[in-house]
C-alpha cells in the first residue's frame, strides 16, 4: 500500500484486513445522504485542488481522521427547508455509525456534522 492514505487496520488469523480512509468516506457519505432532511453534502475548504475538479465525488463532503485508537468524521451537510436542523444532524450522527458498525465492523468515535446551507424546493 504504497499510496498516501490511511488505512483502519484490522488484524485476522489469516493476515490483515486494511479499510481505506476513503472506503469510511463513502461509506459515511452515503448513509448521511440516506437521512430525511439531508439534501445533500457540501464540499469542505481542506480538499486539495485536484480533489475540486469537475469530477463527482462520492465523498466531497466527508473529512475521516483516523488517529491512533480513535476514528472521526466530519460531515458537511445540505438541510432541506423546513426540518429542524439539530435533529438532522443528531440522526446523521446515528446513522452513519450505525451504518459503518453493520458494514465494515467500524467503530466510529465521534461524528461531527456541520451544516452548511438549506436547500429550498422549487
Amino acid at each position: 500500500m504504497s499510496d498516501n492514505r490511511e488505512y483502519l487496520v484490522y488484524p485476522d488469523k489469516k493476515g490483515t484486513i486494511n479499510i481505506s480512509e476513503e472506503v469510511v468516506a463513502s461509506i459515511a457519505a452515503s448513509a448521511a445522504s440516506e437521512v430525511e432532511g439531508v439534501a445533500g453534502l457540501a464540499a469542505y475548504r481542506d480538499k486539495e485542488p485536484s480533489e475540486l475538479s469537475g469530477k463527482k465525488s462520492l465523498t466531497k463532503g466527508v473529512k475521516v481522521d483516523i488517529g491512533e485508537n480513535r476514528l472521526v468524521v466530519e460531515l458537511f451537510i445540505l438541510v432541506k427547508y423546513g426540518y429542524p436542523m439539530n435533529r438532522v444532524g443528531a440522526a446523521v450522527q446515528e446513522h452513519v455509525a450505525s451504518v459503518a458498525d453493520a458494514m465494515a465492523g467500524i467503530k466510529i468515535d465521534h461524528v461531527n456534522v456541520n451544516v452548511c446551507g438549506i436547500t429550498m424546493d422549487k
